[in-house]
């Protein structure tokens, strides 16, 4: 429901020599290179409207300069990001690496396409087109830091993707993580139950839980916490916004009807205009 949401993830090793822009990628089972896109598993991800979600005015811009605040980057690193959605914070990201670069990591390729043309060609991307509900593409030590805004939501096992996050960090590599935590868009969900229906694969988790399972796949300095972010919209940005945003899981495969009716009728039933965001949010590091 959040930027890069939908992501799925699948095999392949991703292999890189080098720790900047001047690495080379090499993929096994698939193919991965700088400025292209690799499909490493035929699992099919949620069908992303990546120019109509680019365009909504969504709060993910903060997020993600929060989270890209925390990694503390010196500017030479490889960066794996998990989640890229249409590339607002993988240009972020090039800013703040003029001797770096970047794995993009997404599970659409809509998303993808609209992130490469954000990104102009820059060459220090490489795009990899995967689920994360599956291994990591990549080769073990591979990154210097893991980045990841409002995707892990959208993933069922975090204790596995933990672990193949450990595998992919080098030592003293490190982890900034942002997605929806325990209590995240409640009035969203309150208003779905009234119209009949479950939430959808969400998965909004606490620090009770993440923490524990972060230090157990061989993380250190492992902080986690919750933030309140009530967000105010208009009616007709709400309702795009749930649209394209909250309610993509529910409405693949729904019927031209459905799809014009659901969004109009979840707005109508919250008693506010106001999305009652909870973000949980994560650094952590690899032990030298």
């Amino acid at each position: 429901m959040d930027a890069g949401d939908g992501v799925r993830a699948g095999g392949g090793s991703l292999h890189m020599s080098g720790g900047s822009a001047s690495g080379s990628l090499h993929m096994s089972g698939g193919s991965a290179s700088g400025g292209s896109a690799a499909r490493t598993e035929a699992t099919r991800p949620h069908d992303w409207d990546a120019d109509a979600y680019a365009d909504l005015p969504l709060p993910h811009a903060d997020w993600g300069e929060r989270a890209l605040g925390r990694l503390g980057l010196q500017g030479g690193e490889t960066v794996l990001e998990l989640g890229c959605g249409p590339g607002r914070d993988t240009a972020r990201l090039l800013q703040r690496l003029p001797t770096g670069r970047v794995i993009a990591l997404d599970g659409s390729a809509a998303m993808l396409g609209r992130a490469r043309r954000r990104c102009a060609g820059d060459p220090r991307v490489s795009w990899v087109h995967a689920d994360l509900r599956s291994p990591l593409p990549l080769a073990p030590d591979s990154v210097d830091a893991v980045f990841s805004v409002a995707t892990l939501h959208w993933v069922p096992d975090h204790a596995r993707l933990f672990a193949e996050m450990v595998r992919a960090l080098r030592p003293g590599g490190r982890l900034s993580l942002e997605y929806g935590g325990a209590g995240n868009v409640a009035t969203v969900v309150t208003a779905l139950r009234a119209l009949g229906r479950e939430p959808a694969e969400w998965v909004f988790a606490s620090p009770a839980g993440e923490k524990p399972a972060l230090l157990a796949a061989g993380f250190t300095d492992v902080e986690c916490r919750l933030r309140h972010v009530a967000v105010p919209m208009d009616a007709d940005v709400l309702v795009r916004y749930l649209a394209g945003v909250v309610l993509v899981a529910q409405l693949e495969g729904a019927s031209e009807a459905e799809r014009a009716d659901l969004a109009p009728a979840v707005a109508e039933r919250m008693a506010r205009r106001v999305v009652d965001y909870v973000r949980l949010e994560v650094t952590a590091g690899r032990a030298l």
